[in-house]
């Protein structure tokens, strides 16, 4: 028998040795300009649609459950308030009124307990967030240094805010309190008048202010720390060989390095400050706790909670609720304003 004239021939790879190789002109195999070129080609199109697509589409899959979340628990609650502000409220029948248009927003808006309430939320606001910022920006710049035990310390900072408000203001209730509180006990040893904090407008912020201070300080401390760790350190060493210290460091390189977190912060402290709630509620010693007997430091939070709760005038309390929400949106943008100014102009 005679060996096929290919018999010396290897094998290439993925050669089958049974398989029939094909003819002249390789028949068997897809041309470019064949079918199976052809839905190759409409294959890798289609893969690439799918990929623009995906490139397209995704980022907005990510970040729908937070819209979704907050139309259904932010936009929608806001609408419908704004929808009930132009309504008389029946509070016998629990049932809507008769339409009355702005009528709401004008007594509100004539109201002086609604006014005082202005007033309060404003100086609780003031001696609050200022001295937060600043002492939480001091206290983020030290822990900022080489310290011993600096995790300690960083945990330390955070305890007042993982602390309940209602725990927080039993302490400062004792620290507080008008007859048997631990500061006019002090201030009665040193032959001082005693101060009736749940009594005196004045005082009444400075308590108020107080618990909010030491509860969000620490928090927002720790805001600015991780926006410190992240400046080169290398522009501290060229800083210190020009000559300059640690304060002259803070206010040229370390604030201007950081300013949107410093502006995120104060934005936040902002909304927070101007919808205090909890403290002012439960500092109050009176039966009605609508913010003292006279309104002393009733916020207009509280306002809304009370016109709307308790006394069921949901229509009055719905406006009150778009006001501050229009309140709070002005002083956010002034805010803004006036720290990106600063800021810029530091940084020159």
């Amino acid at each position: 028998m005679t060996a096929p004239a290919d018999a010396g021939t290897p094998l290439q790879p993925g050669d089958h040795p049974h398989r029939p190789e094909a003819g002249a002109g390789g028949a068997g195999k897809p041309t470019p300009g064949g079918r199976g070129g052809r839905q190759d080609d409409r294959r890798l199109l289609r893969r690439e649609r799918r990929a623009r697509w995906d490139v397209k589409i995704a980022p907005y899959l990510f970040v729908s459950p937070f819209f979704v979340v907050f139309a259904v628990v932010g936009m929608f609650p806001l609408a419908y308030t704004g929808y009930l502000s132009l309504y008389e409220w029946d509070r016998t029948q629990y049932a809507r009124g008769g339409f009355a248009g702005l009528d709401n927003f004008r007594w509100v808006l004539e109201d002086p307990v609604f006014v005082k309430s202005v007033v309060n939320t404003l100086s609780i606001f003031v001696m609050s967030s200022i001295p937060q910022v600043i002492i939480a920006v001091t206290v983020a710049a030290l822990l900022d240094q080489q310290l011993r035990g600096s995790t300690f310390w960083r945990i330390s900072v955070l305890l007042p805010f993982v602390v309940a408000p209602t725990a927080a203001v039993l302490i400062f209730g004792s620290l507080f309190a008008d007859r048997s509180g631990v500061i006019n006990e002090v201030l009665g040893n040193l032959g001082l008048e005693p101060i009736r904090w749940h009594v005196e407008r004045w005082w009444s912020h400075v308590a108020i202010s107080g618990m909010v201070n030491w509860r969000w300080t620490g928090y927002n401390a720790l805001i600015f720390l991780a926006a410190m760790q992240a400046v080169p350190r290398d522009v501290y060493e060229s800083a210190a060989l020009d000559g300059a210290g640690r304060v002259r460091q803070l206010f040229a390189i370390t604030l201007p390095m950081i300013r949107p977190t410093v502006i995120f912060v104060i934005v936040t402290t902002t909304i927070g400050g101007l919808q205090i709630f909890t403290e002012p509620r439960l500092f109050d010693d009176t039966a009605q706790r609508e913010g003292g007997a006279d309104h002393q430091y009733m916020t207009m939070t509280l306002y809304v909670y009370v016109k709307g709760i308790e006394d069921q005038f949901y229509g009055r309390a719905s406006a009150a609720a778009w006001l501050l929400f229009m309140f709070i949106i002005a002083i956010v943008l002034v805010n803004y304003l006036v720290t990106r100014w600063l800021t810029r102009r530091r940084a020159l």
